[in-house]
């Protein structure tokens, strides 16, 4: 099921998110397969066995939850990525929390969608009853760090990741 979402700048066509299926995991393979999409991300594209687990994950998550990291495709049907919510799936950061994330092509950034698919997401994880979202972004992500500004999140803390890399962590209240 895809729910479209209110256009929040006149530039920006609705978009719709929509519970990962299987043929996702090469959508996603594929629109991820940059180097520049990846930077904060390990650096290099991912394996499509890696997308293949995601998306499984994700429909899992959104039966038990009912919120997941969503398939986000623009008013023509077009993979553009992904975003959405779940538990934070590392043993370090805000364990047991729930994490609120994005990923988005290249083609698409700078349009609006990362920020109007968020604002989707929060309605959705609200509605599920959670009550405190965190973001981690890499602390040289000023495009991520955007988002998160205009979602209102405040910083929570700085921590460094297992790859020793400097990241900020972000909270909202819901």
């Amino acid at each position: 099921m895809t729910s479209p979402a209110p256009s929040t700048a006149a530039h920006t066509p609705a978009i719709h998110l929509r519970v990962p299926t299987e043929e996702d995991a090469y959508a996603w393979h594929q629109v991820f397969d940059d180097p520049e999409v990846m930077e904060f991300h390990g650096g290099r594209p991912s394996e499509l066995s890696v997308y293949e687990e995601l998306t499984a994950r994700q429909r899992r998550h959104d039966a038990e939850r009912g919120f997941c990291l969503w398939t986000l495709l623009d008013d023509d049907g077009q993979v553009l990525g992904f975003t959405g919510a779940q538990p934070w799936p590392h043993q370090w950061g805000p364990v047991g929390a729930i994490e609120i994330g994005w990923r988005l092509g290249r083609t698409a950034w700078g349009r609006g969608y990362a920020t109007t698919a968020a604002r989707m997401t929060l309605e959705r994880v609200r509605a599920a009853g959670v009550s405190e979202v965190y973001a981690m972004v890499a602390a040289e992500n000023e495009r991520s760090i955007a988002v998160t500004r205009r979602l209102g999140m405040e910083l929570a803390g700085t921590l460094m990741t297992p790859s020793q890399r400097k990241g900020y962590q972000f909270r909202l209240t819901l």
